[in-house]
């Protein structure tokens, strides 16, 4: 029997029906549907209703009364706004660049095999499964002016007494010590996987044509983490901007407002002052003012020649 005979006699393949595509599409849309209407629902119609609400005077009893940007007019003359946005821009300073570099630091040495690198890796990732209240607990109890361990241990260097949180000097710094142990974890392990990824060909190579470590540094490892650098930089920065419950946990925004940042000026607005409307209003101006710097970063960290 000829080949062209076996290939007539052949059952032709049926066509699916436009019924069945119907079908499975309906079904991808169910399986959606359960991520997609919560997320609709509790993170993108709350934004929509913030927006509309810090155009209004509402302290959560009766319906939003109109007032047009009489909330954002106030909220630029209001002086403790720009106290809580001065104080977020001094987190940052003080955050970010330690994150970033520490967490860069941590994933070279786990990276080369050291010894004990294998615990290391747990030990660095592991504040940040955390809850941040339960790290802003065990800070107030290390940072505490008397009986704190780090007090304690810098008494060995003729160093007393440091106010960590008492003091409106160093309140804000007590609290960013904090948040970088927290936050170093995520920075750490995108750092390694980063690193992970690059070529061994590459560093060998180098290697053989005697480069050194600062080199190899420079010219191979620090070009391939570029965007992610750049990522990290990103994320900490927005995290940063919007740090509350350490603050809230550690010095309520205190001594005075040395350590206030703007998300709990704006818990005490709504929920103390039970002024929504105006805390709506702050609360899309550290928005924009957010966006505004991510994409200032994003820019100068950009993969440019």
């Amino acid at each position: 029997m000829s080949t062209a005979t076996l290939i007539d006699k052949q059952p032709a393949r049926r066509a699916p029906k436009a019924d069945d595509d119907r079908r499975i599409d309906a079904v991808g849309y169910l399986f959606v549907a359960f991520f997609t209407i919560p997320f609709f629902l509790f993170n993108i119609l709350p934004v929509f209703f913030g927006i509309y609400v810090g155009f209004t005077r509402w302290s959560i009893v009766g319906s939003p009364r109109w007032i047009g940007f009489d909330n954002y007019t106030q909220a630029f003359h209001d002086k403790w706004v720009w106290v809580g946005f001065e104080n977020a821009l001094l987190y940052g300073l003080l955050i970010v660049p330690s994150v970033t570099a520490l967490g860069l630091v941590f994933a070279l040495f786990v990276n080369r095999g050291y010894p004990l690198s294998g615990l290391a890796r747990a030990l660095f990732f592991a504040p940040n499964v955390v809850s941040a209240t339960v790290i802003g607990l065990v800070w107030v109890w290390l940072l505490d002016t008397q009986y704190g361990l780090l007090n304690h241990y810098l008494g060995f260097f003729g160093i007393e007494g440091v106010p960590w949180l008492t003091s409106t000097r160093w309140s804000l710094v007590g609290v960013s010590i904090a948040s970088v142990w927290w936050d170093l974890g995520l920075a750490f392990v995108l750092f390694l996987a980063a690193l992970q990824d690059i070529p061994s060909d590459l560093t060998e190579a180098a290697m053989v044509d005697g480069a050194g470590r600062w080199n190899r540094l420079r010219f191979i490892i620090l070009p391939h983490l570029r965007p992610v650098l750049s990522m990290v930089v990103t994320l900490q920065l927005i995290s940063t901007l919007r740090i509350f419950s350490q603050v809230y946990v550690m010095t309520n925004g205190g001594p005075g407002t040395s350590s206030q940042s703007p998300i709990y000026y704006v818990y005490q607005t709504a929920i103390v002052r039970n002024l929504f409307g105006y805390a709506s209003a702050i609360a899309i101006l550290l928005f924009i003012g957010i966006l505004v710097l991510t994409f200032l970063q994003r820019f100068l960290l950009s993969e440019r020649a």
